[in-house]
């Protein structure tokens, strides 16, 4: 186990990362220097050379690598993001960067996406390095800029202009696994991120003719991108089930003593109950409008009208994802992606994932540790062009009543002192043996 001073150490570095304002708006405007250099100086603390390395100046990533004791091992990479979404102070309890520790709670933006684990990650290597500790195959620690908008200055730029500081890893761990979910039924499930969906942002473009608002016009741009709009926002995607989604339903089901009927997967879905939120968005394809961009003046028919849609693929989707966009904005709207991302899919019948499994039954016997399937995406999609597999393992055990998930980019951002407790001590118990 972890040592006490690594309890101590996970609290304190949760909250001065969250001090740090992160903030991602997106466009380029975000600066992690400051963030990466409070990282790198605690690893620097437990004796390893980290490499503070950026594309853009103050987009800052930090990677590092520790040894391991068995030679010819593949490496393992360890990574987090430091970026954080916006937060409007008005809106919170506490304010979002101050990073308070209240009544055994740690507040702040980044609580769980994802200082948390940035934080557990220095607490346990730092705990290592004052007792000797060193795991059984090499860990590549990497710390990056930009998750929260395009990679592009973060694990994109590590993948494509840094190669060599991964050389050996074949599979990572990251966020959103690993975490209590209450079943409201007395039930503790874990699930562990065993795939991804892909990211398809659109930029949708309808084209008319421009015109005064009291005339006829039936070539009116935002007629037709509205049109083609609902046609996606109504849109009933088909089912399509992947191995890992598979699998999540047969482990629920199992654990809920119900025949996992794949036949009649919306109805298995509420057999399952509040479980059922960790599969449900993750059996089809999606696409949902997201912003909407015409005219400049109210009696003036734009020539053009432009909207956003948060399109996502599961694996093996992606072609489906794109005839299907072709036919719902018609001949008179085009699109394109604004940001394309890969799906993944990682195995869950592989030894980490046993080991993944172990840890977190070492401290949590009473749950009940699944395999899922993230409907969002993290840095693994960057990482997996140097064929690195990723896995979401971030643990903390969470008290009933906490809702991880609406945590995310959520108002009164928080994570319980304990939950990051027992993230300590499952991630050093999985990492000394991965």
């Amino acid at each position: 186990m972890a040592d006490p001073r690594a309890l101590d150490e996970v609290v304190e570095f949760t909250s001065g990362l969250i001090r740090i304002d992160t903030t991602n708006r997106g466009g380029g405007d975000c600066r992690e220097r400051p963030a990466a250099e409070y990282a790198a100086e605690r690893l620097a603390g437990a004796g390893l050379e980290p490499l503070l390395l950026e594309r853009t100046s103050g987009r800052t990533n930090v990677v590092a690598r520790i040894e391991g004791t068995e030679p010819g091992a593949d490496a393992l990479l360890v990574h987090g993001h430091l970026d954080v979404v916006p937060a409007e102070a008005a809106e919170w309890s506490v304010h979002p960067f101050s990073g308070e520790v209240r009544d055994g709670v740690v507040w702040g933006r980044g609580a769980v996406d994802m200082k948390n684990m940035d934080a557990m990650i220095l607490a346990v290597v730092r705990s290592w390095a004052r007792t000797g500790v060193r795991p059984r195959r090499d860990l590549v620690i990497a710390f990056t800029a930009d998750e929260e908008a395009s990679a592009e200055d973060g694990s994109g730029f590590l993948a494509d202009e840094h190669a060599e500081l991964f050389e050996g890893c074949t599979e990572g761990i990251s966020e959103s696994g690993a975490f209590t979910f209450h079943d409201g039924a007395g039930r503790q499930i874990y699930p562990i991120a065993a795939g991804e969906r892909g990211t398809g942002w659109l930029k949708l473009t309808a084209r008319g003719r421009a015109g005064h608002g009291s005339k006829v016009n039936k070539e009116n741009a935002v007629t037709r991108l509205a049109a083609a709009v609902t046609r996606i926002g109504e849109h009933p995607w088909p089912l399509r089930l992947t191995p890992t989604v598979r699998a999540a339903l047969a482990e629920l089901a199992a654990l809920y003593g119900i025949d996992p009927d794949f036949g009649d997967v919306d109805r298995l879905l509420e057999k399952l109950g509040p479980a059922a939120k960790l599969v449900e968005a993750t059996v089809r394809n999606s696409a949902n409008p997201t912003m909407l961009d015409a005219g400049y003046k109210l009696n003036v028919i734009p020539g053009e009208a432009v909207a956003h849609v948060d399109g996502r693929y599961l694996p093996g989707g992606e072609e489906e994802f794109t005839a299907t966009l072709d036919r719902l904005t018609g001949p008179d709207v085009d699109w394109e992606f604004a940001h394309r991302e890969v799906a993944l899919e990682a195995p869950v019948d592989s030894p980490l994932f046993d080991r993944m499994r172990a840890a977190v039954r070492e401290f949590a016997p009473e749950g009940h540790v699944v395999p899922y399937c993230m409907s969002g995406g993290t840095d693994a999609k960057q990482f997996s062009r140097l064929g690195i597999t990723g896995y979401g393992f971030a643990p903390l055990k969470l008290p009933e009543g906490l809702d991880y998930q609406a945590l995310f980019h959520g108002v009164d951002e928080r994570v319980p002192v304990e939950a990051l407790h027992f993230g300590v001590h499952v991630l050093d118990r999985f990492l000394r043996t991965a």
